[in-house]
């Protein structure tokens, strides 16, 4: 055999091989690449509510219908909360990676020892308020002092509504002993018998359907806020764990960006026809009206009537709750809330 042809039975082969190897790690790390591409379309990840879907989650309901999550990768699992539920709980035991708790669930999880992270706040007005009927009751909402001594006012021992109303008559200087308090149930009955007159709900879900009633009755709906005299008990909150912060940082920020994106839109005037009709596929028992007036309603909460941007964190608020509930004994050891807040 000639040298030369020799050196090319040597030559070629080599560089075939070279070739084969560069096109190889060529395509392997086009893999690699669309792996890690594929894999974050395919993120997935479990957000456990706070309750029912109702007008008060009407924007994660947004995201998840309206392919938010999914334009930022994202795979969510949207799951209704309830009595049964707790989120923090939830992700202590890996069963949910997202929630949505109150500032009181927080608090009392951080103070057992709790791995919990505030990473937006979704309310910036508590929806908790009372409802009294206007046309028997009177309320003097300007200086309501003397006016709450002659009245009966429910309230849910154990429940918010206590924490609140108790910091409220603390600041309006009222011994709680000298009021007329009712332990209430499910039943509305005593409300609408004028046994209680100031029954606690939520301003934006039974306060509308409440109203509603009071109006076909021929009465007329008033609201006694303890946000107006300064109590601001902060309300559903959008958590997770800094553990799982630590460990997806990306996915982390990308679903916090998805969550205020979907209240964003959720709460636009123009979009309120077609959130309604999004909200009528769950709220079956009610009318497309009394569905767009509670989403009216928790519009205002989560801007706090304009004054803040969505997902805005209250800090004064937040280290206010924490001070109610110590004072209160609901938690035994304070807890320094700016280390709970993103």
């Amino acid at each position: 055999m000639k040298t030369g042809a020799w050196k090319n039975c040597f030559i070629l082969p080599v560089l075939l091989v070279f070739i084969l190897l560069f096109n190889g790690c060529q395509e392997q790390e086009g893999r690699q690449s669309g792996s890690s591409f594929r894999h974050q379309e395919a993120a997935r990840v479990v957000y456990r509510l706070k309750w029912l879907f109702n007008a008060s989650t009407i924007g994660d309901i947004w995201a998840r219908d309206q392919g938010i999550f999914k334009t930022k990768g994202l795979d969510v699992v949207l799951k209704e909360g309830g009595a049964e539920h707790d989120a923090i709980e939830e992700m202590e035991l890996g069963r949910a990676d997202f929630g949505v708790a109150s500032a009181d669930q927080v608090i009392r999880a951080a103070s057992r020892g709790a791995d919990c992270l505030v990473i937006a706040q979704i309310f910036q007005e508590n929806p908790l308020q009372w409802i009294f009927n206007s046309s028997r009751v009177k309320l003097d909402l300007e200086s309501p002092s003397e006016s709450l001594k002659k009245l009966t006012i429910g309230i849910t021992y154990g429940g918010n509504d206590e924490a609140i109303f108790m910091a409220l008559a603390g600041r309006l200087g009222l011994d709680p002993d000298s009021l007329h308090l009712y332990a209430i149930t499910y039943d509305y009955t005593p409300f609408w018998k004028g046994e209680v007159d100031l029954w606690p709900c939520y301003i934006n879900t039974q306060g509308i359907t409440l109203s509603e009633k009071m109006a076909g009755m021929g009465e007329r709906a008033g609201f006694f806020n303890p946000c107006r005299y300064g109590i601001r008990f902060v309300a559903n909150s959008l958590v997770t764990s800094r553990k799982f912060l630590r460990k997806h940082p990306e996915t982390v920020k990308l679903f916090r960006e998805c969550v205020i994106q979907g209240w964003e839109q959720a709460i636009r005037p123009e979009n309120l026809e077609k959130a309604a009709q999004i909200l009528a596929t769950y709220e079956k028992n009610l009318s497309l009206n009394t569905i767009k007036e509670q989403l009216k309603a928790t519009t205002s909460l989560i801007t706090g009537h304009g004054s803040h941007r969505v997902g805005y964190i209250d800090r004064e608020a937040w280290r206010q709750t924490e001070e109610i509930m110590f004072q209160q004994g609901l938690i035994k050891k304070r807890v320094n809330v700016d280390d709970l807040l993103l």
